[in-house]
């Protein structure tokens, strides 16, 4: 990829879904058009059910668009097989969602390399550099004293930060976050946002945050709104 070029690139993105009427369709976006640059940060605000999260989804390759293109790393990817695009996910998208989504019977530890098991990572070559990574995310995301609890026996902001040190386990180029806060309280909340800038600095990885926290947002280099399908840049007020 050139320099110059942005990691992530939406080109006329539009996506309809099926409607309460036979044969029609609700729109829910419309010519997207947005570009990410490798290690930036942009928050996506905007009203429930406008849409954020399917524009988060056809962003991480997991909903694919009706209409429009989605590029990553200078390729297109829209129109690739189911397996070429869980590969593409795999290396180079992590994903944080309000629920983390922790299998509750798994250690900390067994959690952050779940996503390490699907290639073989953890057992194949660079094993030991995959386990000190994931030993270095959970001392560096406050957990490392926690390795061999369960989700049961942690907080939630702690839960939140064991999925974060999950979702950069491979090195991800571009991070996506969905309500990353919005189960958490105000001091949790606080603190995973500082904690996503850091490690958006010091992994160099974009981060897309979909979020209604405005402290949150205030956070990211750049903000937008998606409202009524369409995406605008939005000029946060002066906190």
């Amino acid at each position: 990829m050139a320099q110059d070029q942005p990691l992530l690139k939406l080109e006329g993105v539009s996506k309809t879904y099926p409607s309460g009427t036979e044969g029609s369709r609700l729109p829910v976006l419309s010519e997207i058009e947005l570009e990410v640059a490798p290690g930036e940060s942009l928050a996506i605000l905007g009203p429930s059910g406008c849409g954020k999260s399917t524009l988060l989804n056809v962003m991480g390759t997991l909903d694919q668009p009706d209409a429009g293109r989605v590029w990553l790393d200078g390729r297109d990817v829209s129109g690739l097989s189911e397996d070429e695009l869980a590969a593409v996910r795999r290396r180079r998208i992590g994903f944080i969602f309000q629920a983390h989504h922790l299998l509750p019977h798994c250690s900390v530890w067994e959690n952050v390399l779940v996503p390490t098991l699907a290639g073989g990572g953890a057992d194949g070559p660079g094993r030991e550099e995959t386990l000190a990574r994931a030993e270095r995310l959970l001392k560096r995301v406050g957990l490392a004293d926690r390795l061999g609890h369960r989700p049961g026996q942690l907080s939630g902001g702690e839960r939140q930060r064991v999925a974060v040190a999950r979702s950069l386990i491979l090195g991800p180029a571009l991070l996506l976050a969905d309500e990353p806060t919005g189960a958490l309280d105000r001091a949790s909340a606080e603190a995973l946002g500082a904690l996503l800038m850091e490690l958006n600095r010091e992994e160099n990885v974009a981060l897309v945050v979909v979020t209604h926290s405005w402290s949150l947002a205030r956070l990211m280099q750049r903000h937008y709104e998606l409202r009524d399908g369409r995406l605008g840049t939005f000029r946060m007020a002066a906190a």
